[in-house]
């Protein structure tokens, strides 16, 4: 029987048809081919001898090239994008004998593919190139070769970071610097993306240092916005090529849903479908019908256990193929990876699952069925992974099984709204102060910044360059270019990722597995975690989080686990606040800490045992949105739902959960990009507050996109809910995935209850009045009639500024910026006690307010003709400021207050633990244990007493 035939069984199999909630059906598509003038004779000889024709737009990226313009060419996936670049490239090297190219990739696999791709062009076109990576895994002894010889280089984002600043070892190169390729560039979105944009305006600026302002080729999948991306990320002006003119066979495209016949029974929960043993017996079948599948997976874990799975089955049912079962994702060592590619490509493995590792355009050839174990978390991730099926004339298949969650149920039941939804848009920020203050400071150190580089190549204003100047952070000389005046490098300093750039390596017995970031390994790796590498499982010995080691052993068990964490969050900064009729929804920056103190054991889905775990915080800034539900709405879950415990918070909890579950309906992103909490009290806002966060240092623009479309968001949610069957929650509705709770507590009802609330606030008519904070001073707050205020206070007019103060007080008593300015015109006309009063209430309702919190240090702050007694009065208030210059690594002043304070009460175990810190940071080991020996002996259960005892041991 055919492979043909095969492909079309699976749908008409009994086993699996029920569960089929659609088929379409996507047409085959014959080439269109277009014959290309004045190609150089040496390209004519090597498309003959290959028997190549050009299609339509490789012949038109050519000719864009040729004629000198910046290209972005958008097709999808094994559609010939890399010749159609490639053979420009090759005709200037023939031409021109020191032209270079570099060539970037976000993955090193994809590198060393291309890398056997130029080097059979050099081979067959007889030229002399010398085509390398120059990456990470580049011997040390090969890197010098590299720079005065190749002249094309493939490298990544990570290692151009890394070796900008040695660029007069690169002189040759960068001289004759004609091009450069991004390839994969719909990878640079988000944070990653905002840097790797920095990163190639720095690289710009080298290269017009040296003379050379070379051409750009991006290539990319099928975007909405692919010259903003390609503009954003280069700062260049592009051309756009995006018909795809390649032939593909017919192909099915199967959306399947284990859950479409399953109603949910709280009693028989142990009966519900299992999405991984679904996608294993999918991922069998179509193995046994000598199929060969590529089944992506959502996380590394379920890539290892599918292949460990299928691999012990397949031994028992055909135990031939057992052997032609692989597994890939990142941590795998470079030579492991390449031998599944090639192995791919010739045949010899059958099935192998995989990560979205996979997802790049690595070639291994073109296979004949992708299985998407859970919708990927975006469009073109879901289109670039099904692109992996599918020869030009062959039928092929891609099968998307849902998960229980509400995004992937949403689309089962909606599936014209899966295929007729359009491609995303990439997000890029380059407003980011805390990334372009760090790429000034990689540029400064690469060469000196003149005098408007930051506005020509960075888009950047002279204001960020004065205030690193300020924080001495640059220097000014004497011909007014900026320098970094230190040895280091603050490349070393700043991750691409904006993740912590700890790398922990997995040893097992002295080999390394793999290694992994902190956050990782904190998720997978903590102690008495199961690891699965390649299939095998290891047990998770013990973590030093100081040398940066996992020690694991392999050991054969029959369950996993899973982590649990607590998070805390601060609001920073509020930037903005939507009014959609009366629901506000706030918008600002937030301090997130993620708190991962204990794990489970799991027999697939039931739990054997939980655990407790001691790692420190994840502490992290990013941006959020937050609204608040009242106390009337708490007390009308309590009476409706009287002899329900926790009704509120389980309430509160499902309406963060859906929202977020529904977050990628409406903004580019995967919902393990957000972050959420909801409180039934928060310090900040006094009030039951829900958040929901970008889940990534600096945040990468997904709630603030939140806040445009909630009205949308909210609807959709509630729809959502309203069509589920269940009757006390689900995954399909108010469950999450990635609880850190475990799922605990959630109320059904009590969650439609509050967004129906929600929903009766808008107006019929709200679009949603946004209004921007306004920026006085430091300080942020919205109202004009307090906007008027400040403008007098600024006059000197504290009289007519008081008046309005109090108008403003007397509408809405937790004013915060009314509190505040009231304090700091009470502290200018010296009534410092009743300024304390309004300073304290300010604070009480908004504890990250600048005016209020610079006014409490100075009413904390002695006069200079102050006794020591006065000036002691209120020890906590002494020791919290004396903590905040620790914070601020103002370590003498914060140790001048310190002294004071222990003369005046000795037996002080915090600010004798605080004082040791501060010698500890100060290299000055002997006093930090004397003072530590002091902290213990009168409070051993003090947190920085502890914290103070890690350091010195």
């Amino acid at each position: 029987m055919s492979e043909v035939n095969n492909i079309d069984m699976f749908k008409n199999d009994v086993r699996y048809r029920e569960n089929i909630a659609h088929i379409e059906t996507i047409p085959a598509k014959k080439a269109s081919y277009k014959k290309v003038d004045n190609l150089n004779e040496r390209i004519i000889g090597y498309l003959d001898s290959k028997d190549v024709k050009l299609y339509n737009h490789q012949a038109e990226t050519y000719a864009a090239i040729k004629e000198g313009e910046n290209v972005i060419i958008t097709t999808p996936t094994a559609s010939g994008k890399t010749l159609a670049f490639n053979l420009p490239i090759m005709e200037t090297m023939i031409e021109d004998k020191d032209a270079t190219a570099l060539y970037i990739y976000p993955a090193k696999a994809l590198s060393n593919d291309q890398l056997r791709v130029l080097e059979n062009l050099e081979k067959e076109l007889d030229i002399t190139i010398n085509p390398r990576t120059y990456d990470g895994d580049t011997p040390r002894t090969e890197k010098k070769g590299v720079r005065e010889k190749s002249r094309i280089v493939l490298t990544n984002p990570y290692q151009l970071h890394l070796i900008l600043s040695w660029h007069h070892q690169w002189s040759r190169f960068y001289k004759n610097l004609r091009y450069i390729v991004i390839d994969e560039s719909h990878y640079y979105k988000g944070v990653f993306g905002s840097n790797v944009a920095f990163l190639i305006k720095r690289l710009k600026r080298i290269a017009n240092f040296y003379g050379s302002y070379p051409q750009f080729i991006l290539s990319s999948a099928t975007l909405a916005n692919p010259l903003e991306l390609a503009n954003r990320l280069t700062g260049e002006e592009f051309m756009l090529v995006d018909d795809d003119t390649s032939p593909s066979g017919e192909k099915d495209f199967i959306l399947y849903n284990p859950f479409k016949n399953y109603v949910r029974n709280k009693a028989y929960t142990q009966n519900a479908p299992s999405v991984h043993m679904e996608t294993e017996n999918i991922f069998m079948y179509m193995m046994l019908k000598n199929i060969q599948t590529l089944c992506f997976t959502v996380s590394r874990k379920t890539t290892e256990l599918i292949a460990m799975w299928a691999k012990k089955d397949m031994t028992q049912v055909k135990g031939k193929l057992a052997h032609r079962i692989a597994a890939y994702r990142a941590g795998y060592q470079p030579q492991e990876r390449r031998e599944i590619e090639e192995g791919l490509k010739s045949g010899k493995y059958l099935g192998v699952t995989c990560t979205n590792a996979l997802e790049l355009g690595i070639n291994i050839g073109s296979l004949d069925a992708v299985i998407i174990s859970g919708y990927p978390g975006t469009m073109i991730s879901t289109w670039q992974q099904s692109g992996r099926a599918g020869r030009s004339n062959q039928k092929s298949v891609a099968i998307l099984i849902a998960f229980e969650n509400q995004l992937d149920q949403y689309f089962m039941n909606n599936p014209n709204f899966f295929f007729d939804k359009p491609h995303e848009n990439a997000i890029i920020d380059l407003t980011n102060p805390i990334l372009q203050e760090a790429h000034l400071l990689c540029a400064a150190k690469e060469l000196p910044v003149k005098r408007g580089d930051a506005e020509k190549y960075f888009d950047i204003s002279q204001n960020v360059i004065d205030k690193l100047v300020s924080k001495n952070d640059l220097y000014e000389n004497h011909r007014g270019d900026f320098i970094y005046p230190y040895d280091d490098n603050p490349a070393m300093d700043h991750s691409l990722d904006q993740i912590s750039s700890e790398e922990f390596k997995v040893m097992n017995n002295g080999r390394l597995l793999e290694t992994m970031e902190r956050s990782q390994v904190y998720r997978e790796a903590h102690d008495g975690a199961i690891l699965i590498n390649k299939g095998d499982t290891y047990v998770v010995n013990n973590v030093n989080l100081k040398s940066g080691f996992v020690n694991v052993s392999k050991q054969t068990v029959d369950y996993h686990t899973m982590v649990l964490n607590k998070t805390e969050i601060n609001i920073k900064k509020k930037l903005s606040k939507t009014n959609y009729g009366d629901l506000t929804i706030n918008f600002g920056e937030l301090t997130v800490s993620e708190d991962y103190f204990k794990y489970k054991k799991m027999h697939f889905s039931k739990s054997i045992g939980t655990f407790e775990l001691d790692l420190p915080p994840l502490i992290f800034n990013t941006k959020g949105l937050w609204f608040t539900i009242p106390k009337s709405v708490k007390d009308a879950l309590e009476n409706k739902f009287a002899n329900d415990e926790e009704v509120f918070a389980g309430g509160l909890h499902g309406t963060e959960h859906a929202l977020i579950g529904l977050f990628p309906l409406h903004t580019m992103c995967d919902r393990f990009d957000i972050g959420g909490l909801s409180t039934n009290y928060h310090e900040d806002t006094q009030e039951a507050t829900i958040f929901i966060y970008d889940g990534y240092e600096g945040g990468i623009g997904i709630t603030e996109k939140a806040v445009d479309v909630f009205v949308d968001l909210l609807n959709s949610t509630i729809d959502l809910l309203d069509n589920c069957k269940c009757k006390k929650g689900c995954p399909a509705c108010i469950y999450s995935p990635k609880c850190g709770n475990d799922n605990k507590p959630l109320h059904k009802d009590a969650t439609k209850y509050i967004l129906e609330y929600m929903k009766e606030l808008i107006s019929d008519d709200a679009d949603g009045k946004k209004e921007e904070i306004i920026e006085v001073n430091g300080n942020r707050e919205e109202s004009d009639e307090y906007v008027e205020a400040y403008k007098l206070y600024e006059k000197g007019d504290y009289s007519s500024s008081k008046d309005i103060l109090n108008n403003i007080l007397s509408d809405d008593k937790k004013h915060v910026g009314a509190l505040s300015l009231m304090a700091q015109i009470l502290y200018n006309q010296n009534q410092k006690d009743i300024a304390m009063f309004f300073t304290k209430k300010a604070l009480a309702i908004d504890k990250s307010n600048e005016m209020a919190n610079e006014l409490n240090l100075l009413l904390n702050k002695p006069e200079e003709n102050d006794s020591q007694s006065s000036y002691l009065d209120d020890v906590d208030a002494l020791f919290e400021e004396a903590y905040d210059l620790y914070e601020q690594g103002d370590l003498d002043s914060s140790s001048d207050i310190l002294e004071k304070l222990l003369d005046f009460d000795s037996k002080n175990s915090e600010a004798c633990a605080l004082m040791g810190l501060i010698y500890y940071h100060s290299g000055v080991f002997p006093k930090a244990v004397e003072y530590y020996r002091k902290a213990i002996k009168i409070n051993k259960s003090s947190q920085l007493v502890e914290e103070l005892k890690i350091r010195i041991s």
